[in-house]
């Protein structure tokens, strides 16, 4: 790979002339001061503003501050020529200790030294594997000192290292590590957007700007000085240097005018006025300077550019356009280099272009840029070589850089139908940042340059394929539908590709009318289509239990052909938990993942399927773990709907554990992420969640009232799968809150609905409802027969619920001998979950029936808070706190924090005694999977 690099002796870009003073920026100062305090500490704080208002200086100001007082202070610095290359602010930034990148775990310092390119990986490192990496390095670079990371010109740090680096910022909560970030106002800022906080810097007010006037060496008066207060409008740089130019002038009328320009315009015009009495020599080196970055710098031959100490620098520096520190030469500020390249005429920017990319043989994707830059028309060989630039920024995880070199790749191509296909590559590139209206805006243009239908059926694929995961699902299904409609005869692949991604939208948003629509658009498509496991997933995604026996008996045979393809496991395993074969999908599941890993750059599955299953199943830690797998991915792409289907399942589970307060958080953010009429789905998932958060608590009036809204008045299911497996709880809350005769109706009516296409578990589920509303003479056949299908053990939970609800039952009849049964076993079930309110719930009703009730381990356990129990129970499995870290997406230092606290609760001392205390309920659960 390109080395990201930036020798000390190096000339080099834009810095902040820390000489100047910071005035009038008290407030400011003492808000970043508390943001790296280790006593304060922000995660992260944005410095937003407009150029020339200080943020480098202020950035600097506060990293020289904490240098002195210990931290380790790690820098990057944006480029505009760099943004197009991935991981190069990331390699910039982490340049200084990469020497520790070494200690990190395996796995992560492959996907590291890849995401440089200086792995053996042909593939793509995993983006959440890099940024587990920057994490776990972060954390352990602040077991020694506090770490400040600065990131200046964020505005143009490349796509994959924000990713990573927001990634880490949202889980530095607690620890010694701080990310300024510096960057203009205006600007969409990846992954720093929400929760992060912003400090935004205006105009100095009067008495600011004029004392930086008086500080100046030749302070203006009078007229002059009353001009430069009126241009500047209290922006810092052009106070400094509308002054500069009042004195080399000797007059402020002679000085640019401000006109009608905006004022980085104006700044622009200022510096480039400077140029005009240099020597050739110095604007050549300017120039060179300016149309190379950083890492160019330390590259170039010394021969073609001045060296620091060389006599040409010196006009430059004396007219306030560059800096020079022993070997080092930087801009004074990012508008110089702007102003220097801009002044220079086409022919001169082409011919520092094409000097660089001669400098840079071994640099091939800087090369490929530096000639793109020096393009005046089409060139085949220079697009040919920003392709081979997307291909290596492909398996280095850059997503949004291969895109942005298609996209280059494709202006410079000669032939329309070329440009055309690149255009669809770039836009199946920037599927993976997130960026719908990147994607949208490539296929558009796509359009425009070629009329070959295949390829126009690739384009609608692609703007489909990220469209799905939105949350804008009426207009997504109507646009999927209209191309599908279109491609069916004359590109029926193309078509079943959009027909399958519009069936996750009716998923999503659960409107019936496209049930319709998907089921009629499939069957104009043809049958012989390359993969006969589309036309099963549009049926079982759209409606399950539409003749569910024939799909359930087509799964072994899509099963067999998936094996080796994790997606297409994936697939499989979706629709086997939507047809409620939960044991096939977790296989199918735990198969993907163990091939696939953290790999995939879009959140994998269909609305939280992988984690619902594992659920289901009992799996409750793996379970959170896909939620924050997703969330985590969701979130680097901007998917709130993807974040919110996680959110959705992890509160359920943290109901279920008993985190009542955690699991109504959970459930809020994913339904403030969606609107309840476009989404059916989260909107059901979150309300089911709140249910279970009540009953938790024993309040089943309030459990009834969340439970009765995934329900219309009527009783129809809101969603036509989220809703069902609610009905038992809605039962066992309506008995306790006098609302019998209505859930009744609601319970009869899906009866009805699902009639022979419900599932076993289905049906388990209304004879438990039935059983708990039933007059209580008449329940017990109902209760049996929720328990009488040996495959119903494959839904733990759910069994143990029916036991306990059996137990209790019998225990009423005076049949208390009967009742052990049934409760010893649910009890053993709901401890080995660690669902908390369920075990005591089992505990009273066992102690009424007189069984010897004891603590035992796995109690002390469930006293734990959730992510404590995730924690210990894979510290106990021998994992190091880095791996529980990067299994769960957390700090090393959060991990060990963790188990810091939970000992005492344990009681216990020592990491090595957490086996002994775990290894038996785990032995249990593994013999019961």
């Amino acid at each position: 790979m390109d080395k990201h690099t930036t020798d000390r002796g190096a000339v080099k870009g834009a810095e902040p002339d820390t000489a100047e003073p910071v005035v009038g920026r008290d407030a400011e100062l003492a808000r970043l001061f508390r943001a790296v305090d280790p006593v304060t500490a922000d995660p992260a704080l944005l410095l937003v503003g407009d150029p020339g208002t200080g943020k480098s200086a202020l950035l600097e100001h506060v990293a020289r501050r904490a240098e002195v007082r210990g931290a380790r202070v790690l820098r990057a610095e944006g480029s505009e020529s760099e943004s197009s290359l991935a991981f190069s602010a990331l390699h910039q930034l982490l340049r200084p200790v990469l020497a520790e990148v070494e200690a990190l775990p395996e796995r992560q310092r492959g996907a590291m030294q890849d995401a440089f390119g200086e792995g053996t990986a042909t593939s793509a490192p995993g983006p959440m594997l890099v940024a587990v990496a920057v994490l776990s390095l972060l954390s352990g670079l602040a077991d020694q000192n506090p770490v400040l990371v600065v990131l200046d010109d964020a505005q143009w740090l490349d796509r994959a290292s924000l990713d990573a680096l927001s990634f880490a910022a949202r889980r530095l909560a607690g620890e010694p590590v701080t990310m300024l970030i510096g960057t203009r106002g205006g600007d969409r800022f990846p992954g720093f957007d929400r929760h992060v906080p912003v400090l935004t810097l205006e105009p100095l007010d009067d008495a600011a700007a004029d004392q930086l006037l008086d500080l100046q060496p030749k302070s203006p008066t009078g007229h002059t000085r009353s001009r430069i207060l009126d241009q500047a409008g209290g922006n810092p740089l052009a106070l400094v240097e509308l002054t500069r130019t009042a004195a080399a002038q000797d007059t402020a009328a002679g000085a640019p005018s401000a006109g009608p320009l905006p004022l980085t315009e104006h700044l622009e015009r200022i510096f480039a006025s400077r140029l005009d009495d240099l020597p050739a020599s110095t604007t050549r080196a300017l120039l060179l300077l300016a149309a190379m970055d950083s890492a160019d710098s330390a590259l170039a031959d010394p021969a073609r550019l001045p060296r620091a100490e060389d006599a040409a620098w010196l006009p430059a520096e004396r007219a306030g356009l560059v800096r020079r520190t022993g070997r080092d030469v930087r801009f004074r500020h990012p508008l110089v280099r702007s102003a220097v390249y801009h002044a220079a005429s086409l022919g001169a920017q082409r011919e520092a272009h094409l000097a660089l990319a001669e400098m840079l043989r071994d640099e091939p994707d800087r090369r490929a840029w530096h000639l793109a830059a020096a393009c005046p028309r089409p060139d085949a060989a220079v697009s040919a070589e920003l392709e081979r630039t997307a291909g290596r920024a492909r398996r280095r995880g850059g997503h949004a850089a291969a895109a942005q070199a298609l996209q280059r790749a494709a202006e410079l191509a000669p032939r329309r139908e070329d440009s055309a296909r690149l255009l669809v590559e770039a836009a199946a590139a920037a599927v993976f940042t997130g960026d719908i209206a990147w994607v949208e805006e490539l296929v558009a243009a796509a359009r425009r340059r070629t009329d070959d239908a295949a390829l126009l059926a690739r384009a609608a694929v692609q703007a489909g394929r990220l469209a799905v995961l939105t949350v804008r699902h009426s207009v997504v299904f109507s646009r999927l539908a209209d191309a599908a409609e279109e491609l069916a005869a004359s590109q029926p692949a193309a078509g079943l590709d959009l027909v399958a991604g519009a069936a996750v939208v009716r998923f999503y948003s659960g409107e019936d009318s496209q049930r319709l629509r998907v089921q009629g658009i499939l069957r104009r498509l043809p049958a012989n289509t390359s993969y006969a496991g589309l036309p099963t997933w549009v049926r079982t995604v759209s409606d399950p239990f539409d003749d569910r026996a024939q799909l359930v008996s087509l799964l072994p045979r899509l099963a067999a052909e998936a094996e080796g393809r994790p997606e297409r496991l994936t697939a499989v395993g979706i629709m086997a938990w939507l047809l409620d074969e939960t044991p096939r999908a977790v296989r199918a599941f735990d198969e993907a993942f163990d091939r696939w890993g953290l790999r995939g750059a879009l959140p994998e599955g269909l609305g939280g399927a992988v984690a619902w299953a594992y659920v289901e199943r009992g799996r409750w830690e793996q379970a959170r773990e896909a939620c924050a797998r997703t969330t985590a991915v969701g979130r680097v792409a901007g998917l709130d709907h993807a974040v919110a289907c996680a959110a959705a399942v992890d509160a359920t589970v943290l109901a279920f554990l008993g985190d009542v307060s955690s699991a109504r958080s959970r459930a809020e953010d994913a339904l403030t992420l969606i609107d309840p009429l476009e989404s059916r789905s989260v909107a059901v998932y979150a309300h089911r969640a709140l249910g279970a958060a009540a009953a938790a608590e024993g309040d089943y009036e309030t459990a009834y009232g969340q439970l009765r809204t995934v329900f219309t008045a009527d009783g129809a299911p809101v969603h036509y799968h989220a809703s069902y497996p609610a009905l038992a709880d809605l039962a066992a809350a309506a008995v306790r809150c006098g609302r019998r005769e209505e859930a009744v109706a609601v319970v009869e009516r899906s009866a009805d609905a699902l009639a022979d296409n419900a599932s076993p578990r289905l049906r388990a589920l209304i004879s438990r409802a039935r059983g708990l509303l039933a007059d209580p003479r008449n329940a017990e056949p109902h209760f049996r027969a929720a328990l009488a299908d040996p495959v119903l053990e494959y839904w733990p939970f759910e069994r143990a619920q029916t036991l306990l609800d059996l137990a209790e039952w019998l225990r009423r009849r005076r049949r208390v001998a009967e009742a052990r049964g049934p409760l010893t076993e649910a009890l053993e079930t709901f401890r080995r979950l660690g669902a908390r309110p369920w075990i005591e719930r089992a505990r009273v009703e066992s102690r009424a029936a007189g069984l010897d009730v004891t603590d035992t381990a796995p109690d002390a356990v469930a006293e734990l808070s959730p992510q404590q129990r995730q924690i210990v129970r894979l510290a106990a499995r021998g994992l190091t706190n880095r791996e529980i870290g990067e299994r769960l997406f957390l700090s090393p230092r959060t991990v060990g924090s963790h188990l810091y606290r939970s000992f005492p609760k344990l009681g216990i001392t020592a990491r090595s005694q957490l086996r002994d205390l775990i290894e038996g309920p785990l032995a249990t659960a593994a013999r019961r999977k």
